[in-house]
């Protein structure tokens, strides 16, 4: 989620320069792109579906029919913004006149391109977003304003998200409590996360946003201290839901971002092993992205700890709840957040 929405700014700078847009995507990304206007055309690759099935001639004849959709088009310019060899087939054979990649590149997908940006460095002290910038920039597009969109809402979604938020006590900020996220090396401590809630249980309106495999960790972190939406949004929904709050707190995760972008709630990413500057939200005193500043963050491994002892995930149990408190004092402009 986060890849999709670090490079919207970059679509955004082609539609604005007056090009047609079209994004090769997996289903994970779709409703993030599916209506947004920053794109004429997205091109859904089920890639689950693939997967499941394993070796198939269904696959082979789907992926054959989405590459004669892309080929239609005659595009002038393909970028291969993934940069690995699944992207490579994509880039290869998408009959575009100029096939771009940028270094780094890995698995052999600069063999997809015709056309090859060099001496591109990553700076981890800025936003990944803009490193993805560069495309444009070698193309002598301006990139000085970051424009981030995401499809507006439909009206039965909307009235959706009434029901599904008709009895929270608007009296109180919203706040939105999503702690998953997909590596387990990005989880911060449910003990923290207890501590916050109990401590914004009264004061807040609380509501927790996760999938159905969330379940087990939102009820453990203290969602019956609020509204649990467990299950209960898809993307659309998500983004509406994020547009109704003043708060969303969560570690470097698909919501952060999606919150972040959505452009309405303040937002505090509390990153572990990622690094906060590469990939937090930014822009705005409203967006916080924070960790424990220990001397071994970033180390960017989102799996396995290597460290042993007391260092063992100790990334995981920082910052500790009370300087997210204080954050959460200043944002929301309380005298206390204790309840």
């Amino acid at each position: 989620m986060g890849d999709i929405i670090f490079h919207i700014p970059l679509a955004n700078v082609f539609k604005q320069n007056g090009y047609e847009v079209g994004w090769v995507v997996s289903e994970k990304g779709y409703d993030v792109l599916k209506n947004n206007p920053c794109l004429d055309t997205v091109y859904l690759v089920p890639a689950k579906k693939w997967k499941k099935r394993g070796l198939n001639i269904l696959n082979f004849i789907e992926y054959l029919k989405i590459l004669f959709a892309i080929r239609k088009e005659k595009y002038d310019i393909v970028l291969d913004c993934q940069r690995m060899f699944k992207s490579l087939l994509w880039t290869k054979f998408s009959g575009g006149k100029r096939r771009l990649i940028m270094e780094p590149y890995k698995e052999f997908s600069n063999f997809g391109a015709n056309e090859i940006i060099k001496n591109v460095k990553m700076d981890f002290n800025k936003h990944f977003l803009y490193y993805n910038l560069e495309y444009a920039r070698y193309l002598g597009l301006n990139t000085d304003e970051i424009k981030l969109t995401l499809p507006e809402t439909s009206t039965e979604v909307r009235s959706y998200v009434d029901e599904l938020l008709r009895d929270l006590d608007k009296t109180k900020p919203m706040v939105i409590i999503s702690p998953a996220t997909t590596r387990e090396m990005k989880h911060w401590d449910i003990g923290n996360w207890q501590i916050v809630v109990d401590n914004l249980k009264d004061n807040c309106s609380l509501v927790f946003t996760g999938t159905e495999e969330n379940r087990e960790l939102l009820e453990e972190v203290g969602a019956d201290k609020g509204l649990n939406l467990c299950g209960k949004t898809d993307i659309e929904s998500l983004i509406e839901v994020f547009k109704r709050a003043d708060l969303v707190i969560s570690p470097d995760s698909g919501s952060s971002h999606l919150a972040w972008a959505s452009g309405k709630p303040a937002v505090i990413s509390i990153f572990t092993s990622t690094n906060p500057k590469f990939f937090g939200p930014f822009g705005d005193e409203k967006y916080v992205a924070i960790n424990g500043g220990l001397d071994c963050q970033p180390c960017n491994l989102t799996q396995k700890c290597p460290m042993s002892g007391d260092k063992y995930k100790q990334c995981t149990r920082n910052p500790s709840p009370d300087k997210i408190l204080n954050i959460v004092k200043k944002l929301l402009k309380f005298d206390t957040v204790n309840s």
